[in-house]
This record gives C-alpha cells, sequence and structure tokens, in this order.
C-alpha cells in the first residue's frame, strides 16, 4: 500500500495505490497540515496510517509536518519536481533519458509551468492568475466562489456580453484569429454602462483566465521547444475552462493534453518519486 498528500492552496489531493489500483479522493482546503488532518484525510479513503512504512507529501506547508507519524515515515517531496513527475505519468510517459522535453501546466489556484524531461524537472516561469483569481473575481462579480456554481453559470452565457471581440474592434478577423475571438477581456463593461447578465459574466471571467494560463503555456512551450504540452490541476475539472482552453489552443494551433483526474497529477507525482528515489 502507497499513499500520497498534496496540501494545494484551495484543495487538498490524497492518490493512494492499493492491491494495484489507483484510487484519488479530494477535500476543500481547510487548515494548514498537521499529524491529526493527515490521519483524517487518509481514514476518509479508507487508509489506515498505522499500515503506511512510509507517506509522501508535497504542497502548501507540507514541511510543517514532523519526520514521523507513528511508525510512518513522512517523505517530503519538492512540488516542482511532484508536478513534473505526476504530468508524465497522467500522459504515459516512462523516463528513459533521451525523452525529450514536456511542458506540465498545474492549474490550481496559481498557475506553474514546469518543464519535464526524464527525470529532470525544472520551473519555468507561471502566473498568478489561476483558479484563487476565478474564485475571488467571482465573489465581487457573481456573488459566489464556488467554482461549480461559476462554471454552470459560465455553459450558460456568451463572454462577448462582457468582452469586446475582434468584430466589435476592427469589424472582422485578424491572422489566424476569427471575429468573434476576444480583443479586449470586459471591454464592452469598459467602453459604457451595460447591463450584463450572471451568465454572460461568468463566461468572460473563465475566458480571461483559461486565455491568460493557455497563452503563458504556449509560449512557455515555444521557449523551450517541448514536444508536448500537459494540463494538469483542479482548474480544468471545469467544463466551460476545458472549452476555453481548447478554442485558444485551436486559434494558436497548438496542441494541449487535457488528461484525466488532472487535480490528482502533483500528489500522483509526489507519490511516484517517494518509490522511485
Amino acid at each position: 500500500m502507497q499513499a500520497a498528500v498534496d496540501f494545494g492552496l484551495s484543495n487538498t489531493d490524497v492518490v493512494a495505490i492499493v492491491d494495484g489500483v489507483r484510487r484519488h479522493w479530494t477535500f476543500p482546503f481547510t487548515s494548514d497540515p498537521t499529524p491529526a488532518s493527515v490521519n483524517e484525510l487518509l481514514a476518509a479513503g479508507g487508509i489506515d496510517l498505522t499500515a503506511l512504512r512510509t507517506l509522501a507529501v508535497t504542497g502548501g506547508k507540507h514541511r510543517h509536518l514532523p519526520e514521523r507519524i507513528g511508525d510512518c515515515r513522512i517523505v517530503a517531496v519538492n512540488e516542482v519536481q511532484a508536478i513534473g513527475r505526476g504530468g508524465q505519468a497522467l500522459v504515459n510517459m516512462m523516463l528513459p533519458e533521451d525523452n525529450g522535453a514536456i511542458l506540465v501546466v498545474s492549474a490550481g489556484s496559481g498557475t506553474a509551468l514546469v518543464s519535464a524531461r526524464g527525470h529532470d524537472y525544472a520551473h519555468v516561469t507561471g502566473t498568478a492568475v489561476g483558479g484563487g483569481t476565478m474564485m475571488g473575481l467571482g465573489r465581487l462579480l457573481l456573488g459566489t466562489a464556488d467554482p461549480r456554481e461559476i462554471n454552470t453559470l459560465a455553459m450558460k452565457g456568451n463572454p462577448n456580453g462582457a468582452d469586446l471581440s475582434l468584430g466589435d474592434v476592427i469589424t472582422g478577423p485578424i491572422g489566424h484569429l476569427p471575429a468573434e475571438a476576444t480583443a479586449v477581456n470586459f471591454g464592452r463593461l469598459g467602453r459604457e454602462a451595460v447591463n450584463v447578465s450572471r451568465e454572460d459574466l461568468a463566461a468572460a471571467l473563465v475566458t480571461m483566465i483559461g486565455q491568460v494560463i493557455t497563452i503563458v503555456a504556449i509560449n512557455a512551450a515555444r521557449a523551450i521547444r517541448a514536444e508536448k504540452v500537459v494540463i494538469t490541476g483542479h482548474l480544468i475539472d471545469m467544463e466551460s475552462m476545458r472549452t476555453v482552453l481548447e478554442s485558444v489552443e485551436a486559434f494558436y494551433g497548438a496542441h494541449l493534453e487535457l488528461p484525466p483526474n488532472p487535480g490528482s497529477a502533483t500528489a500522483l507525482g509526489a507519490l511516484l518519486l517517494a518509490g522511485e528515489g
């Protein structure tokens, strides 16, 4: 039996391998990690900490945990390495030294971009725009910070109710961008006082965040000549966010891997690295 915990700013993720089967469960962040909270997190998935010889931990303030909890050794894993290794695992990459570089984009509360080449992992760049941004602005604009509610609203809305499109600004497409592509995020509201529905505001909010993340990722991947871009993190649990990423991907002729269970990536990377080390 193996297990790992990723203490994110918005979510805490647990990955366990029991009898050869990988399991994953998630909780909203509630407090900094303690031995008691670790026991509770594992118990929620039916894991008894006393049955583990080691537990891998990463993210947040994982280094505040002691070196042992009872007889279980706590293995601290560098978060950059965990992000990179988890991204590799979600796209089923092996680790021979001749593997090309991939870019792993961890889209969580903020967004970190990590290059992964074989066993080498490095932080490339990032942006403070992410799920935390969406929740904060959602509270101000929509009266809710619940990602599920924001997603439901966004799926029903039109971002150009709040944004200005290229068609609005220059009356047509430019280069490879179609006329309906965003020219100015929330620009319609800056130009005039208009009544915008919650659905359109939510769509504009998700669009802005998804566009920032995708364009940063595409440019970073080109800069390091990455052969593949893998998007991980709970932000892409949202159907509306995946739709935005895929639209920007199409506009720029890029290819993004959007793997299943993206929120498990960093915890999975920590688990694998602890076992491989």
